[in-house]
């Protein structure tokens, strides 16, 4: 399927760059463009089930959901829905293992319908062992996004700061699709509930 069928309606992320900070309370995320201008935001839908991230962009319009296929799932699988034609674009699968915390934690971004691996977002190794705690929030996380042969497509870089704020850098997406890439780059934070 060649990357412009994975395409969002209503959302352009052609952008290298991105910064996304998590309110202080809950998991309610905004991202802005180099330019500090709002480009997405989104928020868990509270008493839900399964978990649910509903989000919009800068203009209010819904653009896409991620949503949990099980309650509760360690190994869970989360389904990027386009909200504009209510297409399943890509799943977010979580590799839970018992050793996350020193390993890092694994994402895969497959193809809905033939489950081929499209990218990988991974953690760095033992920053979880840190982030655990009342003062794991203060400690940068870092992940490295890959394309499907394991080659560099970009970085997920956590700042200093109380509340999670980080930089989304795509150096070279020619061989993923970048909306849902950059997408699930900035979901992943919500769904680990850091």
């Amino acid at each position: 399927m060649p990357c412009g069928e994975y395409d969002i309606g209503g959302l352009d992320l052609s952008d290298d760059h991105y910064t996304v900070e998590q309110n202080l309370v809950r998991n309610k995320y905004r991202a802005f463009d180099d330019d500090g201008n709002t480009v997405l935001k989104g928020k868990q839908k509270t008493f839900a089930l399964k978990d649910e991230f509903p989000f919009v962009n800068a203009d209010g319009m819904e653009v896409f959901t991620v949503k949990a296929q099980q309650i509760r799932d360690y190994e869970g699988e989360y389904v990027l829905t386009d909200a504009q034609s209510g297409d399943d674009i890509v799943v977010l699968k979580h590799e839970y293992s018992i050793l996350e915390q020193i390993t890092g934690a694994t994402w895969k971004i497959c193809d809905v319908d033939i489950d081929t691996k499209l990218a990988e977002i991974t953690s760095r190794k033992f920053v979880g062992l840190f982030r655990t705690g009342l003062l794991g929030n203060l400690i940068p996380h870092h992940y490295e996004i890959t394309d499907a042969t394991g080659d560099h497509v970009g970085t997920i870089s956590g700042q200093l700061s109380m509340k999670d704020r980080y930089d989304v850098d795509i150096d070279d997406a020619s061989s993923v699709p970048r909306e849902p890439v950059v997408v699930a780059a900035m979901v992943i934070d919500a769904i680990e509930g850091n």
